[in-house]
């Protein structure tokens, strides 16, 4: 049974940093890739970034571009995301999500893109 658990999230000042991690268990095959969404209270969830796993290729929001970086380690199976500059608009629970089987058009914006999803990390920028 493929498992997700978020880690990293905190309270930060605006300026501030912050490093997610997700580790990612129970896998018998890579996934095609993951990504990073976040949903602050009272809004749809949102798309932050993504990673094909096998060519390190990345995707970001226009909203993050820039500021934060999405990474993996493959014999971890393990995702980061590393948050500069953060601003308050960036307060919200941090989801990650994995891709294991993407459809003919990968749509790696969509949360229904993606097979498994882990528990959420909270994230509070203060201004």
């Amino acid at each position: 049974q493929v498992q997700l658990v978020e880690s990293g999230g905190g309270s930060v000042q605006a300026g501030g940093s912050l490093r997610l991690s997700c580790v990612a268990s129970g896998l018998t095959f890579s996934p095609y890739a993951m990504g990073w969404f976040r949903q602050a209270l009272g809004k749809e969830r949102e798309f932050v970034a993504a990673i094909k796993w096998s060519s390190g290729n990345t995707y970001y929001a226009d909203s993050v571009k820039g500021r934060f970086t999405i990474s993996r380690d493959n014999a971890k199976n393990t995702m980061y995301l590393q948050m500069n500059s953060l601003k308050p608009e960036d307060t919200a629970v941090y989801y990650c999500a994995l891709d294991l089987f993407p459809g003919r058009i990968w749509v790696y914006g969509k949360p229904n893109e993606y097979d498994y999803w882990g528990q959420g990390t909270q994230v509070t920028v203060s201004s």
